[in-house]
């Protein structure tokens, strides 16, 4: 090992004459170089985009991956340069345990198949997530960790970099001024009147060698002061590329807002899909209850399990047809039931306006179909569903999903 004990005291040195330096200028005993206006509203900008990226990233962290043992662990792989094992998302745990557990209450039961459906869909949900997680890492969080690990750094080499440079500069210029105001005392007129007289021709031997001092100390703060004017044009074209930064930046956080709305949209599109195929398990079970009841059309609308999961089609009993001849052509009427419904006059309570929040595509003639924004007027009657109302528009009548829907005032 070459170890320069020449080097490491001329170096020890250095450090001590500029901490002397910096420490007379905190307590006010020296002059201090101040930087150009530009380059300090450039040092300042430069100082606000890495305190905000740091905050920024650690939040959007927190948002993606609420678990902090997780957050280490990726933290830890990434240190050691290491790809993450594959992790199941939330949503596809819960998606797996569901289809475990109707594989055990048997998957022909309604509460079997149910969870089959749900689960299969927590799966896609859970899909989505991983599909917004690897996105946004690529797309948002490794640009921001880049700019904090790479051009970050340099930027901070180079301003410790300056920092020494200006305080080399104040020591230079300490140096002559010293220099030049014992060079004048030396070169003082001869006070024949003093106590104890000068010895002058020695006065006049420290007075030439005072001033190749000063010499010397000019060309050293010549010197100092290429070196700061050099070192200061590097800094400041280093941050004049934070607007480079920001503009990346933005386009990171503009793919990252796009991947948000994907998966939100996807996440949508996915409820709005299941929430269809549990009102088909209940059209269904309803359907099976009353075909299997040998009561009256009556009866069957006035029944418990239609008040659950109302029929549109038997609201056309409710006018009270007395003879199984009129039962039977009923049923056997191709008419929709949006008009049998017109035709019955049933008790309307709470006639008001509706706002619709989504579209929704009706799943049969009972129903009606909704676009997102327009205003329908919206009713109940007595024993419907509390989750269904009466949507009017123009001539069109049918059931609607009060989810839908804001009821206005």
């Amino acid at each position: 090992m070459d170890f320069n004990v020449k080097k490491l005291a001329s170096g020890a040195g250095v450090f001590f004459t500029r901490a002397v330096q910096f420490t007379e200028e905190k307590l006010g005993q020296a002059e201090k170089t101040e930087l150009d206006p530009h380059l300090e509203n450039l040092i300042t900008r430069a100082d606000c985009t890495k305190n905000w990226t740091e905050k920024i990233l650690r939040q959007t962290e927190v948002l993606l991956q609420p678990n902090p043992s997780a957050r280490i662990e990726e933290f830890i792989y990434d240190k050691l340069d290491k790809k993450l094992p594959s992790r199941t998302t939330n949503p596809e745990l819960l998606g797996q345990y569901m289809l475990e557990a109707a594989k055990e209450f048997g998957p022909g039961t309604p509460y079997g198949s149910t969870l089959i459906t749900v689960g299969e869909y927590q799966k896609r949900l859970g899909g989505a997530e991983r599909e917004l997680l690897q996105t946004s890492a690529a797309g948002f969080l490794t640009p921001l960790r880049n700019f904090l690990e790479g051009d970050w750094r340099t930027i901070s080499k180079e301003r410790r970099l300056l920092e020494n440079r200006r305080l080399d500069l104040d020591i230079c210029k300490a140096r002559l001024k010293k220099g030049k105001l014992a060079e004048a005392k030396a070169a003082a007129a001869p006070d024949f009147q003093e106590t104890r007289p000068r010895n002058y021709v020695l006065s006049a031997s420290a007075s030439a060698l005072l001033s190749e001092e000063v010499d010397k100390a000019e060309h050293e703060l010549r010197v100092a002061q290429t070196e700061f004017d050099r070192q200061a044009e590097v800094t400041r074209l280093l941050l004049e590329g934070i607007s480079s930064t920001h503009l990346n930046h933005l386009r990171c956080l503009q793919d990252f807002a796009e991947a948000q709305a994907t998966y939100y949209a996807q996440c949508h599109h996915y409820m709005q899909d299941l929430q269809r195929e549990l009102n088909k398990f209940d059209s269904a079970g309803c359907g099976s209850t009353q075909s299997d009841d040998p009561a009256s059309p009556l009866l069957t609308n006035l029944s418990p399990t239609a008040a659950v999961c109302p029929n549109p089609v038997s609201s056309a009993f409710l006018s009270g047809p007395s003879s199984p001849g009129a039962t039977v052509s009923s049923q056997s009427s191709q008419r929709p039931s949006t008009l049998a419904m017109e035709q019955t006059q049933l008790p309307v309570t709470g006639t008001r306006k509706a706002k619709v929040l989504y579209d929704y595509d009706a799943h049969d003639v009972s129903e009606l179909s909704l676009l997102a924004d327009e205003l329908i007027t919206v009713y109940t009657v007595p024993g419907m569903d509390p989750d269904w109302l009466i949507g009017e528009r123009g001539n069109q009548k049918g059931k609607v999903p009060v989810t839908y829907l804001e009821l206005l005032s």
